[in-house]
């Protein structure tokens, strides 16, 4: 099977800022491949050198096996992009934005006028089409944005974070439309904020931090790196956390994290229930005072959080 794209060592640097560092990364044609970073990781730039918006300054990228720096015109012919905010004409309608686009990619009136009904049906923005975008709500934007990105029936979809933002009915709308997007074989590359977005729909999903990918793999595959389930427990008081932490150190098997806005501590470990009642027993000999505890397995979030590193902000 084909790649639906590749890249290859790509570094991108700005001065002393390593927004890429030797990246390389594929996915086959037909799958959704979702790209994980915190703010500054990369994820940005990478979907920015795929759609030929930005040069690598070293290493190669291609889109279904055109490479972007050699043939960028027909690479633009294998793509759609959309972004976290949505690239429309609030004055114009939403018909008027579509139709507009397709005129673009060349599409004679007729067919032009076509293919916007077939999109904003599929939209459901018919009701709305002769309406001045101003007047649409943030999800409406989006869906017409991403509508516009469709007009040339991409091979791959580039969405970097399109469900920002947006209440969770809309961000379902906008899945059930990715979904069918990919049934008839879109390619699909996402970058986003909400975890369970790729932990459900994702084929493949790499993170990336600090311009370097750390790890790449199904949910799965990433969720077993932790090696076992995860106790979690909150404090009461905030003066107990560095006893909790000494207390979550000597039981855990890899690092422990803290939040300390939730007062919350996850402790990977290895032995299931066993861990957990050893973990009790030394808060209670120690007398700490705990709000919650539970024991569940690891989710992508806790994933995340053990793999990225990045709090310096960065340029995406």
């Amino acid at each position: 099977m084909q790649n639906a794209f590749e890249l290859k060592n790509i570094f991108k640097h700005y001065g002393d800022i390593k927004a890429l560092d030797g990246v390389s990364l594929h996915s086959q044609e037909g799958s959704i491949y979702g790209l994980l970073g915190p703010n500054g990781a990369g994820k940005t730039t990478i979907v920015r050198i795929l759609s030929t918006l930005l040069a690598p300054d070293k290493g190669s990228a291609k889109v279904y096996g055109v490479d972007v720096n050699d043939n960028p015109d027909k690479v633009r012919s294998l793509i759609g992009l959309a972004g976290q905010y949505a690239a429309v004409d609030e004055y114009q309608t939403g018909f008027e934005n579509v139709y507009m686009t397709a005129r673009l990619y060349g599409l004679d009136k007729k067919e032009a006028k076509k293919r916007t009904l077939e999109l904003l049906e599929v939209l459901e923005l018919t009701k709305a089409a002769n309406r001045q975008v101003k007047t649409y709500s943030g999800g409406m934007r989006r869906r017409l944005d991403l509508g516009a990105s469709l007009v040339g029936r991409p091979k791959i979809m580039f969405l970097d974070e399109p469900t920002t933002g947006l209440d969770p009915k809309t961000r379902q709308d906008i899945w059930v439309i990715i979904e069918e997007l990919v049934k008839n074989g879109t390619s699909i590359l996402l970058t986003t904020q909400y975890l369970e977005e790729v932990d459900q729909m994702a084929d493949k999903i790499a993170v990336v931090d600090k311009g370097k990918l750390v790890a790449e793999g199904t949910s799965k595959h990433l969720k077993a790196l932790l090696g076992g389930d995860i106790v979690e427990f909150k404090l009461k008081h905030i003066r107990d956390k560095d006893t909790a932490l000494k207390i979550a150190h000597q039981h855990a098997i890899k690092d422990v994290k803290f939040d300390p806005e939730t007062l919350i501590v996850k402790v990977p470990i290895k032995s299931g229930a066993n861990d957990l009642m050893a973990i009790v027993q030394t808060l209670n000999d120690q007398k700490l005072s705990v709000a919650t505890l539970s024991l569940h397995q690891p989710s992508l979030d806790d994933v995340f959080l053990s793999l990225t590193t990045n709090k310096d902000k960065e340029p995406k």
